[in-house]
């Protein structure tokens, strides 16, 4: 079996051995290595969770300036975290992350669980973030399989079968286990982790550079480019979204004092908690305007004329991508109820920047004010 050279005793020494003496020297300068604070590093794991490390580096470093100490987020409202948080994406991790900060203090005094079965009891932490979190804080031997843990191992071994399949992911765990040294679990998954990151890339991995190099199966076998095995993606659907710039009565769009409506999603919808301006998805069939005051009708029971396009947005989430169109609105009549919506406010248009919101509501937001000049 081509997998039976570095299976063996010897040959995984050398390959923990080369792997650690070269993170020793290649290991990346990241924030949350300068700490062994665990609730740093619970912070930066949550937030790398789908997301580049370039990304993460400037809200990780202000996310800790605004919320230093657990207890600090623990009592902290949702409304300003989420706006700490705005940018980033992904923003249900926030809502567990202050969630988990919470029961924390309420259940574990205060200090972050060491073992990975406490640590999987907080809310949105899975069994990478909890091995990772019990490793690199805490010493625990415990291995981690992320992405880039994922791909280096599938090449190092040859290991066929998707990675998202359970008995694939299985043996792909049971081979990272084997490897963790002895009180150094920290540093090795790190090594993993920087490897797959730096080196051993999806596309174009620099093999000349790797440590492993001469213990890799799928490079001695010139296959590098057919580990992990990869599920062809399905085609992402689009939709279009409408949404109303609504202009409170008595007002003159843009005018000494006008305000315009924006509306809190629900805590369990997409993008829980932030607020944006109302809205929603075409229908089959209908125009844009007759989705807008169908939509404003469902969320908030008013009625609204719908005046010139605003702006337009292109936006794309992980599993689709919208159109969102922007329309001036006129409120006609009915008095705002929070019906599709957690709450509503009546703002100036530069006060919005005051609510946390989504990148495109954002964009919104901005092409209001520019508009008001």
């Amino acid at each position: 079996m081509p997998r039976a050279r570095l299976a063996c005793s010897h040959a995984a020494r050398s390959l923990v051995d080369r792997l650690l003496a070269w993170y020793e020297e290649e290991a990346r300068d990241l924030p949350w290595r300068r700490t062994k604070d665990p609730y740093s590093i619970l912070v930066s794991e949550i937030m790398l969770q789908q997301t580049r490390v370039e990304t993460v580096i400037p809200y990780y470093e202000r996310f800790l300036r605004a919320y230093p100490t657990v207890e600090s987020l623990a009592t902290a409202p949702l409304d300003s975290v989420l706006k700490v948080w705005e940018g980033l994406g992904y923003y249900r991790r926030a809502h567990n992350l202050h969630s988990a900060a919470r029961e924390v203090v309420e259940r574990h005094g205060g200090r972050i669980p060491e073992d990975p079965v406490s640590l999987r009891g907080l809310p949105g932490i899975g069994p990478y973030t909890a091995a990772a979190v019990a490793s690199i804080a805490f010493g625990g031997d415990e291995p981690v399989l992320d992405g880039n843990v994922i791909r280096v191992l599938a090449r190092l071994f040859r290991t066929s079968g998707d990675p998202k399949r359970a008995d694939t992911r299985r043996r792909l765990e049971g081979l990272a286990r084997s490897l963790v040294p002895r009180g150094r679990a920290s540093e090795f998954n790190q090594a993993l982790m920087d490897l797959g990151a730096r080196v051993c890339r999806p596309r174009h991995p620099s093999c000349e550079a790797c440590p492993a190099a001469t213990l890799c199966e799928a490079h001695r076998a010139g296959e590098e480019a057919l580990f992990p095995t990869r599920t062809p993606k399905r085609p992402i659907p689009h939709v279009d979204v409408v949404a109303g710039v609504i202009w409170e009565r008595g007002n003159d769009p843009c005018g000494p004092g006008a305000r315009v409506l924006i509306a809190q999603r629900k805590a369990g919808d997409m993008l829980g908690g932030l607020w944006e301006f109302p809205g929603g998805t075409v229908e089959e069939g209908e125009t844009l305007e007759e989705a807008l005051r169908r939509e404003l009708r469902e969320e908030l029971a008013i009625e609204v004329s719908v005046k010139s396009l605003l702006t337009v947005v292109n936006h794309a989430y992980t599993h689709f991508r919208m159109t969102l169109h922007v329309f001036h609105c006129r409120h006609i009549r009915g008095r705002p109820r929070a019906i599709g919506c957690a709450a509503f406010r009546w703002v100036e248009p530069p006060a919005a920047a005051r609510y946390a919101m989504s990148v495109a509501d954002r964009k919104v937001a901005r092409a209001l004010v520019a508009s008001c000049g």
